[in-house]
């Protein structure tokens, strides 16, 4: 799977630790920072992220933040990424299977690097239920 991965600078170590995960379960990760522990902006990361969903060029993406609040909102900006803030596994696999979530976002302060792979394996496994949930999703990508 192409998954694309973005953090802030509270959430680096995180995300250097799930890229390697990520890439040693076989998938394709797009690292789109940052690279430093440098302070920088979540909007712009979570921008990032969302326009790889958004363009094709990845199938999942994982957003990263201190809390994982800021960086979901500014992925959920893009009308093409369904991103769910998550904190344990029934969370991440509730979010495929039941809202057809594409990005998942963790809080590094919050989630420890096993509860955020138990996470990830979850939303990564999990197939979206389709049935009485795909009207639902649909009109999460049609303006109110």
């Amino acid at each position: 799977m192409r998954i694309a991965i973005a953090s802030d600078h509270a959430a680096i170590d995180l995300k250097s630790t799930l890229v390697e995960y990520l890439t040693g379960l076989g998938h394709d990760v797009q690292d789109l920072g940052p690279n430093s522990p440098d302070s920088v902006d979540y909007p712009d990361y979570g921008y990032k992220l969302a326009n790889a969903i958004a363009d094709g060029s990845a199938d999942r993406g994982v957003a990263l933040c201190g809390s994982g609040i800021g960086i979901s909102i500014a992925v959920n900006r893009n009308s093409a990424c369904r991103c769910a803030l998550v904190g344990e596994p029934l969370s991440a696999k509730l979010s495929r299977e039941h809202n057809d979530a594409n990005v998942i976002a963790m809080g590094a302060r919050l989630t420890g690097v096993d509860m955020a792979k138990a996470c990830l394996d979850a939303f990564l496994t999990t197939e979206f239920g389709g049935d009485r949930h795909a009207r639902r999703v649909a009109k999460l990508s049609t303006p109110a």
